[in-house]
């Protein structure tokens, strides 16, 4: 994919540097020229040095021919300007990091098809490190309302040893959740779950849950088993 990206700084940066890792196109615009200058020494990415918010300089970054555009500049202001041009330049996707949430509506008004909320994302995060620490989230789905996220099971845990089947039927296991991956390290095995697949200590397991149910579920699969 073609793939433009306004905003250099860390969240930009970081982007940038996945988005070659998969093998995207991928141009960067940013206003800091040293920015610029780093991030192309480091990666090779196309950097332009500009404003997102000028015609001539998306033009210059071949937006036109972009599948998609990221606006991940600090200023909510600049990034509705620079949704707007993209869109008016035929931008197939546009995906927009807001920080303030008073310009959603604007957002949802210029046709943004992704709007990311930055604080959202942290206190999710944050909410999840406090209240689950033996969960780790990969990603956060349905506006917050459920998560995919994984647990390993511990070495003498009463799941080891039982089946998908078992555990999804157990009555202190929540029906809102699944079993969407396991991975075995000892195997180096990833595999998608099936009934009678067998949970053994060590495995990492991927489950979907809705939100207020992680801690339930990471507590049930964690918990040891009977002496």
């Amino acid at each position: 994919m073609y793939i433009v990206v306004a905003g250099g700084g860390m969240v930009g940066g970081r982007l940038v540097r996945r988005l070659l890792e998969k093998r995207h196109d991928v141009v960067m615009i940013e206003t800091d020229r040293e920015i610029c200058n780093k991030l192309y020494a480091e990666t090779g990415v196309v950097a332009v040095n500009g404003k997102a918010t000028r015609i001539d300089v998306l033009k210059e970054a071949g937006v036109e021919k972009a599948d998609a555009m990221v606006i991940a500049t600090p200023d909510d202001a600049d990034n509705l300007a620079s949704a707007i041009l993209a869109k008016s330049l035929g931008v197939p996707r546009v995906i927009v990091r807001m920080r303030n949430p008073d310009y959603e509506k604007a957002y949802k008004v210029a046709g943004v098809h992704k709007i990311v909320r930055v604080t959202d994302l942290m206190v999710n995060q944050m909410m999840m490190e406090i209240e689950n620490p033996k969960v780790r989230r990969i990603t956060t789905i349905g506006g917050g309302r459920a998560n995919i996220f994984m647990v390993i099971v511990p070495k003498g845990g009463q799941v080891a040893g039982q089946t998908v089947k078992e555990i999804a039927g157990n009555e202190s296991f929540p029906a809102q959740c699944v079993f969407i991956a396991i991975y075995s390290e000892e195997k180096s095995e990833l595999c998608i779950p099936r009934g009678e697949q067998v949970i053994q200590e060590g495995d990492e397991l991927f489950l979907i849950s809705t939100a207020e149910n992680i801690r339930k579920v990471a507590d049930f699969l964690t918990a040891p088993g009977s002496a």
